[in-house]
């Protein structure tokens, strides 16, 4: 350990260069961490009495601090995290009700991306949503007494919020669809029709009433119609046709997509976009779109046409006038 010590300290210096007996280590230099003939107060060269003072090793070290005076930053830091996540990653939701069973079951936690909104990203067809009351269509429904614990864990996002009234359905139509429904069903949107899986066991995708439950709305811009799982038990876009939006819920109330079933861990699962949305022709705008091409591209030819029609008139128009003149 002397020779290391001392090696550290000159770089290059080999045993048979130190002062002492030959092939020992400088004891006085192991002792107080000086080299022989040196003060035991480091002389910095300018006369003061040496500003600098070799550190004693037997100095306490400072003592780190303890568990509990960190615990409050760490959990200070844990909820500005949580806040942050809650604003602009992902959020839980707690299902208050049976209208979307069996996808989801009253109770379920589900987690809900709210990152993609922010880069634009609107609701598709098929996709499980979470949205801000349009207006009056939870009138009535029982409100929650949280604690005091309760609202602040609710708040940075680490249990869903008892203030907030939002409501969960799954997308039918975007804006443009013409969303149709006649007797038990199917529903149809722009004309093809839905194979709905999901829809609760023993349920119609339509209920034969004259509250909503028969209907044919073309779904207006910036809007999306939604509808839930269990359809006779889900006061969804059908019956709110007579409130202002018609039942169509704007895209701007949308928080987020579900996107996985969290809690309890039994049902754990994800949330996909169910494949019959994605049938041929199911798109109006895909739809409408060759026709749209197709003007597009005409247009040039009509114009290119005609001013060579008008160019060829004014020669023709030029050369009889010479013909007159001679």
């Amino acid at each position: 350990m002397g020779d290391l010590a001392v090696g550290a300290r000159s770089g290059h210096e080999g045993p048979e260069d130190r002062p002492g007996r030959s092939g020992e280590p400088d004891v006085e230099a192991v002792a107080d961490g000086t080299t022989p003939g040196s003060d035991a107060v480091g002389d910095d060269g300018d006369g003061d009495g040496g500003a600098t003072r070799a550190q004693d090793p037997e100095q306490p070290r400072k003592k780190p601090r303890s568990f509990w005076k960190e615990l409050p930053l760490l959990i200070g830091i844990a909820l500005v995290l949580a806040l942050l996540i809650k604003t602009f990653l992902v959020q839980a939701f707690s299902i208050p009700s049976d209208s979307m069973q069996n996808t989801l079951q009253q109770g379920d936690r589900v987690l809900v991306d709210k990152l993609t909104p922010w880069f634009g990203s609107e609701p598709e067809r098929g996709e499980v949503v979470v949205f801000r009351d349009p207006g009056h269509w939870l009138d009535g429904e029982p409100t929650p007494d949280p604690n005091a614990i309760q609202r602040v864990l609710g708040w940075v996002g680490l249990m869903p919020s008892a203030d907030e009234k939002d409501l969960i359905k799954r997308v039918i139509g975007v804006e443009g669809d013409t969303v149709e429904c006649k007797g038990t069903g199917p529903v149809k949107v722009n004309g093809k029709a839905l194979n709905e899986p999901y829809v609760f066991a023993g349920n119609t995708p339509c209920s034969v009433d004259d509250q909503g439950g028969q209907f044919k709305i073309k779904v207006p811009q910036g809007k999306i119609w939604v509808m839930g799982d269990h359809r006779q038990n889900s006061l969804d876009s059908r019956y709110h046709q007579k409130q202002p939006g018609g039942g169509a819920v704007p895209v701007d109330n949308v928080v987020g997509r579900a996107i996985v079933i969290a809690w309890p861990p039994t049902r754990w699962a994800t949330l996909p976009k169910p494949d019959t949305f994605d049938q041929p022709g199911i798109n109006a705008l895909s739809s409408a779109a060759p026709g749209v091409l197709g003007l597009a591209g005409a247009v040039p030819l009509v114009l290119w046409r005609r001013r060579r029609l008008t160019v060829a008139a004014a020669r023709d128009a030029r050369v009889s006038g010479c013909s007159t003149a001679g």
